[in-house]
């Protein structure tokens, strides 16, 4: 049976207990990075090929990151640039996932709206499951994100919802609480992953 995500949230909060320094840091660092990278491309478009060959391995890391916290392992900064190593090896798997996933959304999206809002949420798995598994291919994380979805879609869309209701308290706190929301919004959704994941 699926924890409710009221479960999963605080659970996220007793992950980071003791580690929000460490979290908040870490994701600074992650959007000075890729905001430093994004302001350039605007006015390179080598740069712009940049931000698309980094975007993969960098949601890789985040995940890494993230999943590091919420299972209580060893969690280092330094984990975000983990899609980076073997970087050539592994580019296909990260940016192929990365760009299936913006390309069968927009298609979806095509559509109408909602049929995008629920493809975008059945590929949310995708990057958790490249991190548990290097060996596996885009295509197939994709489609493994998929199954594991099945009948939890509206569970992850209502928790998304609960998020945004945080985002607007955020904004009361001029945009200051954003900085534990990202990293509360990541250990919650890597909560989610590992509680389909157990009754798979």
């Amino acid at each position: 049976m699926k924890t409710e995500n009221s479960t999963l949230m605080k659970m996220a909060k007793e992950s980071l207990h003791g580690k929000w320094l460490l979290a908040i840091g870490t994701f600074v660092l992650y959007g000075i990075i890729v905001g430093a990278i994004a302001a350039m491309a605007e006015y390179s478009s080598i740069m712009s090929l940049v931000t698309l060959l980094i975007a993969g391995p960098f949601t890789l890391g985040v995940a890494i990151f993230s999943l590091a916290i919420s299972r209580d392992e060893d969690a280092r900064f330094e984990q975000i640039f983990a899609g980076f190593h073997n970087f050539g090896a592994s580019l296909g798997a990260y940016l192929g996932a990365y760009l299936l996933m913006i390309v069968f959304t927009f298609l979806w999206t095509l559509l109408l709206i909602i049929p995008g809002i629920i493809a975008a949420i059945s590929y949310a798995m995708t990057f958790y499951i490249l991190a548990d598994d290097e060996s596996i291919g885009a295509m197939e994380a994709i489609d493994k994100s998929k199954e594991m979805m099945h009948g939890h879609k509206w569970d992850y869309f209502v928790l998304m919802l609960m998020y945004l209701g945080l985002g607007v308290l955020c904004l009361l706190t001029c945009g200051i609480g954003f900085f534990w929301l990202i990293p509360f919004v990541q250990v919650t959704n890597a909560k989610f992953y590992d509680d389909i994941k157990r009754i798979q």
